[in-house]
Order: structure tokens, then sequence, then C-alpha cells
């Protein structure tokens, strides 16, 4: 179907042009070359049959605002109503129709069948190498559970979770405790699993992050089920061009210290002790000064957990989880550049 057209300016746009200003969204709108993205989308809703299309640029930065706001798709489609800066980033005019929530649904869901929402993030990512803000100086990796959007399954009477009540001293053993992968899982969320930190067990994603240290810019991305150790994907996000790694003790192993000496990058890991090896001082202090180095990934997960409100996941399975996560990441990304280098 052919594609709208739409942000031809009327008078009436340009007398509330000054009202609906938001220097955020402006800034941010300046600073990116949208026409390889867009070209980048345009082989979506571009069949000749059927009634026209809202253009996927302007629908792409409507999902822009849905994650910068925390909106739902009905929220969302209000505020694209009646919100003029919205209006002015997606180059709505006021006489324009705009799409309804239906709409912005299957637009996403052709997003993530396409896998489209991984190719902007990458183009945005392209950019914001051009424009020199990469630092390269070491890539910050780290992981952070995200709850499922579905009730926790009730686990196995076998199992004990940090809300069971402890038992009594001297009663019968309920057996031996399961491994986390082999929990009950959601027969609505079947790709969602449980994962045990600091003795409680949680049900849900693991988002995986690689951030270049000095600026703040997502690299790379992962999505995985929540029972994935940290350590699995984590050759995936190193990028090879960092001069160090850095993570905490989750990460480290003989093979990824053989792996990044071989590439030339040096070991910021933390090391693990363990019981035939305990850490020496030198190893502590050695961990105390990069867990200092490392801190500012956990302000990505702050970030996505609050103001993006990404505490819990929003859609079922790994797959779409994954793009909204790419979505996240970009929309993270772009307003990191505009703070970094404002139009």
């Amino acid at each position: 179907m052919a594609h709208r057209e739409i942000g031809q300016l009327s008078l009436a746009d340009g007398l509330v042009a000054e009202r609906g200003r938001n220097e955020s969204l402006e800034r941010i709108a300046a600073l990116v070359d949208w026409a390889p993205i867009g070209a980048l989308l345009s082989g979506l809703h571009a069949s000749v049959r059927g009634p026209k299309s809202y253009p996927p640029l302007m629908m792409l930065k409507a999902l822009l605002l849905q994650q910068w706001h925390g909106l739902g798709d009905v929220d969302l489609e209000a505020m694209l109503g009646d919100r003029i800066s919205f209006r002015r980033f997606c180059a709505i005019a006021l006489d324009d129709a705009t799409p309804d929530h239906v709409t912005i649904s299957n637009f996403r869901r052709l997003l993530v069948a396409q896998g489209l929402a991984d190719q902007v993030f990458a183009a945005v990512a392209v950019q914001i190498a051009a424009a020199g803000l990469l630092v390269k100086r070491g890539t910050l990796i780290d992981a952070s559970l995200i709850a499922a959007a579905v009730k926790r399954p009730r686990p196995p009477q076998d199992v004990e979770t940090a809300e069971t009540p402890a038992r009594a001293e001297g009663s019968p053993s309920p057996g031996a405790e399961r491994a986390p992968s082999k929990l009950v899982r959601s027969p609505i969320d079947p790709e969602a699993a449980w994962s045990k930190k600091g003795g409680v067990r949680r049900f849900g994603y693991k988002a995986h992050v690689a951030v270049d240290a000095g600026s703040g810019i997502i690299r790379r991305h992962l999505l995985t089920p929540g029972n994935v150790n940290d350590t699995v994907p984590a050759d995936q996000l190193i990028i090879g061009d960092e001069r160090a790694v850095y993570a905490d003790q989750a990460y480290d192993s003989l093979a990824r210290r053989a792996l990044l000496k071989e590439s030339g990058i040096k070991n910021r890991i933390m090391r693990r002790a363990n019981k035939h090896h305990p850490l020496s001082k030198r190893h502590k202090q050695r961990n105390t000064l990069i867990g200092k180095v490392r801190g500012p990934v956990e302000q990505v997960f702050s970030r996505l957990k609050g103001p993006l409100r990404w505490a819990r996941v929003r859609y079922i399975g790994v797959q779409r989880n994954a793009a909204h996560l790419a979505l996240l990441c970009t929309a993270l990304n772009l307003m990191r550049w505009a703070t970094l280098r404002p139009a």
C-alpha cells in the first residue's frame, strides 16, 4: 500500500509553532540524519494495493516517543492527537490524522517480524560513532533481571523460594532444591524463566548491555531468559575495538582472560575467588578500582527501569521483548547524544 502524505504545514501550524516547542526533541531531530533510517524502513507497508498507510519513519518516531515517556499504545495515540511537541517531532501537521493504538501495535509487530528494531539501533549507532562521541577506552558489561509481563507461576512444592517460610529445626527435608532452569515455566510465556540472586528467586528475562566507558553510549544489547548465566552471552558483548573490558566477578573465567589477551584488550574483569584460591589483597584492591570504573553501566539499568518504566517487560516471548530492548536502547542513545552534543 502507498504511504500517506503528511507534514504539509498550514498557517495554523505556523501560529502554534512556538507554543509546542520541546528543546530536547528538537535537538534530537536536528542531530539525526533520518534519511538512511527512513530508507531502511521504506519497504514496510509498500504494497500498491489497499488504503494508504502512515509513513514508516513517522511511525518509528512515534515509537521512540513511546519509549522516552513510558507510554502504552492507547496513551501514545492520545498524546499524538493533542500534544503539539509530539506532532512536531513526527512531522504531523495539525490537520493530519494520527495513528490509533491498533495501527501503532501493528507497525511494531512488523518491526519485530522483520528484525528492523536492531537495524535501527545499529543505524543510529553508526551516526553516533561518525559524530566522534565514542571514547573506546573501555566497554562496561553488565546484566539485569527484568520481571516477566505475566504472573509468576508457582514453583514446585519441593522448591524453597525467598517467600517460603523457613522449616522448623528437625523437620523433614522437602528434598533437594532444583536448579533455576528446572523450575516450572509459565504456560502463557514459556520463554520467561526463573533465576536466583541474593537468595531470592525472580521470574522473567535478563537484559545484557555493553556500554562505552566515558560516553555512556550503549554499543550492544541482548535479551535472554532469566535463567541464562551472565557469563554465557558475554563474549557477544565485546566489541573488539575497545582498550579494555570492565565487568564484575560473574564474568571472570580462564577462557575469557585468554580471549582478551589474544585480542589485545586489557582484562578489567573483577577477579573471582574460589575455595582453592582466595582473593589476595592486591586482587581485592583491583576489584575495588574496577568497581568504581564500571559504575556508569548501572545508570543504564536505572534509566531503563526508572524514567523509561521498564521494570517489567511488556510483551510475551524473547523476540518481541528483545525488539523492545533495541528500541529502548536506541531511545537512550539518542538522549545521550543530545546531551553530549546539543544541536
